[in-house]
């Protein structure tokens, strides 16, 4: 593919921009936005995270956010929103009764509330330092009632979750993506990564063939197959180099220039 073919490219954050256990954008990653951004490409975050724990890409600028696993999406100011796709409040309300009968955690992300776990366990301390996030407040589920909640995040084991029928029984208009063993991010149904994305290049007047998405994880696998080119991160799991057009080497190994020169954009 020809650069002057892009029009848009979506990334990832964890694992994809930035190496997890860093916390900020590399600074050759850095360079190939800022001469991307030069030939009127532009360029987008779509990551599970919501746009309050969006903190570690620095002053980097860029055209958009689909946030939540796409349930939100924002324009540069981080604050005009364009789409939001929230959980059915019936669903909530399910889940407040169901949650006195397991001892699974959550974490409750609402459009515009505080976020909140219902226990700091050792899963939750564990994806708190592994993401770098900053101490998260502690309330009952029951907080959750009547809000506009955009995304859960259940913790511990799919086996937990399971044996409390999560998804066949109580949040029954929503679907689970995951990228981490210590969680499973919680969205309503028809809102992933590739509806934020729809959303973003309506807005913006942009054809889906021309967009590219970079991802490593396996919320990453809808985008990757939806845009014009999916781009795996050499660091992905099988799954997610399956569904790709491209697989790039490590994200430590100038994975996001490879793919740059791969697509034209530089030398």
């Amino acid at each position: 593919m020809m650069s002057k073919e892009i029009k848009a490219i979506f990334f990832d954050i964890d694992g994809t921009l930035v190496p997890f256990g860093d916390h900020e954008i590399p600074a050759e990653v850095k360079e190939c936005i800022r001469t991307a951004r030069s030939k009127e490409i532009k360029i987008f975050i779509s990551t599970g995270r919501h746009i309050s724990w969006v903190d570690n890409i620095g002053d980097t600028e860029f055209d958009g956010y689909v946030t939540a696993n796409g349930a939100v999406c924002l324009l540069e100011d981080k604050r005009t929103c364009i789409f939001r796709r929230c959980i059915d409040k019936s669903d909530i309300d399910r889940l407040i009764d169901y949650s006195s009968h397991s001892d699974v955690q959550f974490a409750v992300i609402p459009f515009e509330d505080e976020i909140f776990v219902t226990r700091e366990s050792e899963e939750v301390v564990k994806s708190r330092a592994m993401l770098k996030l900053p101490p998260i407040a502690v309330k009952t589920l029951d907080t959750a009632r009547g809000k506009d909640i955009v995304q859960l995040m259940a913790f511990g084991t799919e086996q937990e979750r399971n044996d409390i029928a999560l998804f066949s029984k109580v949040l029954t208009d929503c679907v689970p993506t995951s990228w981490n063993p210590l969680f499973c991010d919680i969205v309503p149904k028809g809102s992933d990564k590739s509806a934020g994305i729809d959303a973003m290049i309506s807005w913006f007047g942009i054809d889906l063939s021309s967009t590219v998405a970079f991802g490593d994880g396996e919320n990453d696998i809808g985008m990757l197959r939806h845009c014009g080119t999916g781009i795996a991160m050499g660091n992905a799991g099988p799954d997610v180099k399956a569904a790709a057009d491209f697989i790039t080497t490590d994200i430590t190994d100038h994975g996001v220039a490879n793919a740059f020169r791969h697509l034209g954009i530089i030398p």
